[in-house]
């Protein structure tokens, strides 16, 4: 699931002049006769400007953002105001990790066919637009950016273990997992207390989310104790944390931040909102140490991305369409692009100059925008993720990953991710 920054929640201020409370559902009318609509968001949308833009286009409308830090949080007010029936903003934000609990609940929203404004067929990457689309044909969201993934390494660390360092070189040990756990234990046997990627469930999930089929089946069986392509992938993840390839690090938490200024790992699997993780946490002290290449193991893979839907509690659903068909436009989503590295999904915005010119400076000036909507179009379908999905990866295969980094013999930790996924599905 793509995680980010902000860890605040806010609420956007509504004019005391408004009708509508902070937190209530629906468009209002403003004093001035503007039709209020409000868009509910969490992280770093990068729409902010184009909020301002939209309204100086369209004068009789106003736009209030409730912006979230962190999506756990929205989502759970999201969550909770569908069931209640009211409260819900008119445009509400999915990201990928919770779209199997909003498709369980797809009545609750707008078929966008139905009520948006005519939209080509091909806007998007046609992966991005299946899974949003319900089973009886229904699109309740407009896809706004993905996270098609590379990989991040430490060319100095690499040097050091006497691996290629520069990212034509580099290709051949990202070539298959295989490859590249092979690459690892060439790695930790020439560079004592430096490990070769930060953790074992950061790996494993870019491998499960490139599976044709992950811990459900399209029927919505729970399949995880007959998919032998998980517990493949489990095996090589845990016998590379036997070999000492894991920093055994918790993502996100202050001591994996700390390990990026540190050098304590080689690799990282990085979707294309991770550049912005590594630079900020790894710092400037480690510019131009890092560099990333347009291999990944066994082709690439996505992970991360949102959807703009319109919940059927809106008042004023077609504007609120009109509204999120434009901002996941091409032109408007390089805009936010630009703003906040959020990277399109659209497929004219992915053959767009501005952003194949795109560079990133930290990471050597290498041609990020070129380079990850390489990535993108390698990408052929989107796994089904079925009712507790999202719930599976992050509350019982990422805590079960982590207990084989404690010491945790593997084939346990493996039973006991069998009957947590059990339990959760039912």
């Amino acid at each position: 699931m793509r995680h980010r920054w902000i860890s605040v929640l806010i609420c956007a201020a509504v004019s005391a002049a408004a009708t509508t409370a902070c937190g209530s559902g629906g468009a209002s009318q403003s004093a001035d006769g503007k039709t209020e609509l409000t868009i509910a968001t969490f992280n770093e949308f990068g729409y902010e400007e184009l909020f301002k833009e939209y309204e100086a286009a369209h004068p009789d409308v106003k736009i209030t953002q409730r912006k979230t830090g962190q999506g756990q949080p929205h989502h759970q007010n999201l969550f909770t105001k569908l069931g209640a029936g009211s409260g819900l903003a008119d445009i509400e934000g999915v990201e990928e990790g919770y779209l199997s609990q909003v498709m369980s609940k797809s009545g609750q929203f707008n078929d966008l066919k139905e009520i948006g404004p005519k939209i080509e067929d091909n806007r998007w990457l046609q992966w991005k637009t299946d899974a949003i689309t319900s089973k009886d044909g229904k699109l309740i969201g407009y896809g706004t950016d993905i996270g098609p993934l590379a990989m991040c390494y430490r060319k100095d660390l690499f040097a050091q273990a006497g691996l290629p360092s520069d990212p034509e070189g580099v290709k051949a040990l990202f070539a298959t997992w295989d490859s590249y756990f092979a690459a690892g234990d060439q790695f930790v046997a020439k560079v004592p207390g430096v490990a070769w990627f930060d953790s074992a469930a950061q790996v494993y999930n870019a491998m499960h989310n490139q599976l044709a089929t992950g811990y459900y089946d399209e029927s919505d069986k729970l399949v995880v104790d007959t998919n032998a392509d998980i517990k493949k992938d489990w095996n090589a993840v845990t016998a590379a944390v036997g070999k000492g390839q894991s920093a055994r690090l918790s993502a996100f938490s202050p001591e994996w931040n700390t390990g990026f200024k540190l050098g304590k790992f080689a690799t990282k699997t990085c979707p294309s909102w991770m550049l912005g993780v590594v630079e900020t946490q790894a710092g400037p002290e480690n510019k131009g140490k890092w560099a990333v290449t347009d291999a990944f193991p066994n082709g690439g893979g996505n992970w991360g991305g949102s959807y703009l839907t319109v919940p059927k509690q809106s008042k004023n659903a077609k504007k609120a369409a009109e509204l999120a068909a434009w901002l996941t436009a091409p032109e408007q989503q390089i805009k936010a692009f630009k703003a906040k590295g959020t990277f399109p999904s659209q497929v004219k915005a992915l053959d767009a100059p501005e952003l194949l010119e795109q560079t990133n400076a930290y990471f050597g000036d290498v041609k990020a925008g070129a380079l990850f909507s390489t990535q993108a179009k390698k990408i052929k379908a989107a796994q089904y993720k079925g009712p507790a999905d999202g719930q599976i990866q992050e509350t019982v295969f990422s805590p079960a990953l982590q207990s084989v980094e404690q010491g945790k013999n593997s084939e346990e930790a493996w039973k006991a991710a069998v009957e947590g996924a059990q339990k959760a599905a039912k």
